[in-house]
């Protein structure tokens, strides 16, 4: 895969098809940007478990912080990586450690590795480099367009809206 340039079709089907999703870096200081994504995801009805051993037993945003993928309580569908490149090869292998495997492994912004994505891909695993899932729903939801952002999108199909705060959506709702 060319993990350079990504098609929105993979995006959204990456996106529409997790339930849940550990955030790896996770960050208890709302400046963080770790912090808003967390908030953000739960907000669109994801299962969101942060990750953070230095904080392990905590919460975010009403969620209570792991401090590994296999503290985990329930099967992980996307692991989002929110450390630097450098740890990204040792968090693939524990993700590939859990039964079952996630569906995803998602590298933040400036997080790329190349060995690890390879390996993640060989075993199955979908696999999204130098990307945020914020960033990545904002654009295909229409949200992006809000703050002047070019989603690189085009259509005319009206965006839906759920949940009692009326959030506008991928078209999905999250149970």
């Amino acid at each position: 895969m060319n993990h350079d340039s990504y098609e929105a079709a993979y995006i959204r089907q990456v996106l529409d098809d997790v339930k849940t999703i550990a955030i790896v870096g996770a960050s208890a200081n709302e400046s963080r940007p770790s912090f808003f994504v967390t908030k953000y995801l739960i907000d669109k009805g994801y299962q969101v478990f942060p990750l953070n051993p230095g904080i392990a037993g905590q919460e975010i945003c009403g969620r209570k912080v792991y401090a590994s993928l296999s503290e985990v309580p329930e099967p992980i569908d996307m692991v989002d990586i929110f450390r630097n490149s450098a740890a990204a090869a040792g968090l693939v292998d524990e993700a590939l450690a859990l039964t079952p495997l996630p569906k995803v492994i998602w590298m933040q912004l400036t997080v790329r590795h190349d060995e690890a994505a390879e390996k993640a891909e060989a075993a199955g695993v979908r696999v999204v480099m130098n990307r945020c899932p914020k960033i990545e729903y904002g654009k295909l939801s229409g949200e992006w367009g809000w703050v002047g952002g070019n989603s690189g999108v085009i259509s005319s199909k009206k965006q839906s809206l759920h949940g009692s705060g009326k959030m506008q959506s991928l078209g999905i709702v999250k149970r």
